[in-house]
């Protein structure tokens, strides 16, 4: 027999889990988090509407040509189908650097999930309860399925896991918002998983479109496709998971195929999923927050650069090739670092301002900045460690060694440090003062009726 004849399906149990997900109720400290996040994904939303993939997003939707007004892109004044608004909100959430992460799973689940969330509680007039219920579910099946793969190795495969976990995730929080039952589940993940695709050269996209399209606007696009069209009548296969040529014997390599129905509703993924507290690339916040330690505990250091010998930055091997001397300023950890040093604050418009990367003075420092690979930091994976260590020219060494980031679930961020980073990044396109009536309306969307109430305040006029 082989190995799937022998393995339980995991079907029936994701299949039930995803019908019933609206009914069940979220523990208290599971739907506080849940709001972190979401807060945190809609104005990553806003603020990428107006990057680069967030106007060729707009291009898209406006190439479509006159459609029905079923949802709302974020940081705009356009509507659109669920299915296209979704796509367009994944790109706008994954535009930059900004939105969340699970390590464990090497996923962005927001960017995906949460822009099939809006698209489909607006499609089907949802309750914010809803919509955080859907959420925590989406979340859920991401990451427990790019961890039944074996993520990291996935990626190594050349897979993208960013792609295949937020395709899954989407889908069932679409599909729970649409009011799947559970044999209609069974078909809305197989839709899934025939749409489920990705190559991991997105590692070289230079202008974030496509990387954006991968992460955000792919998946939640399908995820709401996957549920419109089941919740229409689409029927399919009854269990993609197991039996002739199945997701798993397509994908995997020695996948553990229970994964994905393993502790639902008792192990909320969503739980260990990290917010950035910079807004730049995920392996330079642990050396930013190192640095801005050292910053503080000795402030004559931005008055003695002339007086910096060397500056050595430790990292995981495995975060090097993304980080090290790219184009992109976000996503540039010499530069980065050479620029927080000479303004002492890391601002989203400050690391988005190319100008600077030409400037001499950051220029001279970036020179003596040294990017290593760390073997003794590897073994950490996939938590993201960092070390700096700045040398003057007399020989005095200052070490900061960051093992939890800050915004990662063993250091997390309070209300009103993600509400500062929020409101900063929506502030320009909706106003501070809207911008802060999102963040109130959302800590408190379990009561909220309608999820149009909280996209009219997304858009802009």
């Amino acid at each position: 027999m082989t190995h799937q004849e022998t393995t339980p399906s995991v079907m029936p149990v994701v299949a039930q889990y995803i019908a019933q997900a609206l009914s069940l109720e979220l523990p208290s400290d599971v739907e506080e988090k849940t709001k972190f996040h979401f807060l945190d994904t809609v104005a990553s939303m806003v603020s990428g509407s107006q990057m680069l993939a967030g106007e060729r997003a707009q291009a898209f939707l406006h190439a479509q040509g006159p459609s029905a007004a079923q949802a709302s892109m974020l940081g705009t004044a356009l509507k659109g189908t669920a299915i296209n608004i979704a796509m367009a909100n994944g790109m706008s959430g994954h535009a930059d650097e900004t939105d969340d992460s699970h390590a464990e799973s090497l996923t962005h689940p927001g960017c995906g999930i949460v822009a099939g969330v809006l698209a489909a509680a607006e499609l089907y007039d949802k309750s914010g309860a809803q919509m955080l219920k859907a959420m925590a579910l989406g979340y859920d099946i991401c990451c427990r399925l790019t961890k039944s793969l074996h993520a990291y190795q996935f990626r190594v495969d050349g897979h993208s896991s960013h792609t295949f976990g937020p395709n899954f995730g989407a889908a069932a929080a679409a599909g729970a918002l649409a009011g799947v039952s559970a044999q209609q589940a069974r078909y809305l993940l197989s839709y899934a998983a025939q749409q489920a695709s990705g190559v991991a050269c997105w590692m070289r996209d230079k202008d974030h479109i496509e990387k954006a399209f991968d992460f955000g606007g792919m998946p939640a696009r399908n995820g709401v496709c996957a549920a419109v069209m089941v919740i229409n009548g689409f029927t399919g296969v009854e269990d993609v998971f197991s039996g002739e040529r199945n997701f798993y014997d397509a994908y995997g390599v020695n996948p553990l195929r229970g994964a994905l129905g393993e502790a639902l509703g008792e192990r909320y993924e969503i739980m260990r999923t990290s917010i950035k507290r910079w807004t730049v690339g995920s392996p330079i916040q642990a050396p930013l927050d190192s640095l801005d330690s050292l910053m503080h505990q000795h402030p004559q250091l931005r008055h003695q650069l002339d007086q910096i010998k060397s500056i050595r930055v430790l990292i995981p091997h495995e975060s090097l090739s993304i980080v090290n001397n790219r184009e992109m300023p976000e996503i540039c950890l010499q530069h980065l670092i050479a620029l927080m040093l000479l303004d002492a604050e890391m601002t989203f418009t400050l690391a988005h301002d190319r100008s600077r990367m030409s400037d001499p003075r950051v220029l001279e420092l970036r020179a003596l900045v040294e990017l290593k690979g760390s073997d003794e930091l590897s073994k950490f994976m996939p938590t993201r460690q960092g070390i700096v260590e700045i040398e003057y020219l007399s020989g005095q060494v200052l070490r900061e060694y960051t093992k939890d980031v800050k915004g990662t679930p063993d250091n997390p961020m309070s209300r009103p440090e993600l509400e500062r980073k929020c409101i900063q990044l929506m502030a320009p396109i909706l106003g501070a003062s809207r911008s802060k009536q999102v963040c109130d309306l959302i800590w408190r969307l379990e009561g909220v009726g309608h999820a149009k109430e909280l996209t009219h305040l997304l858009q802009t006029p």
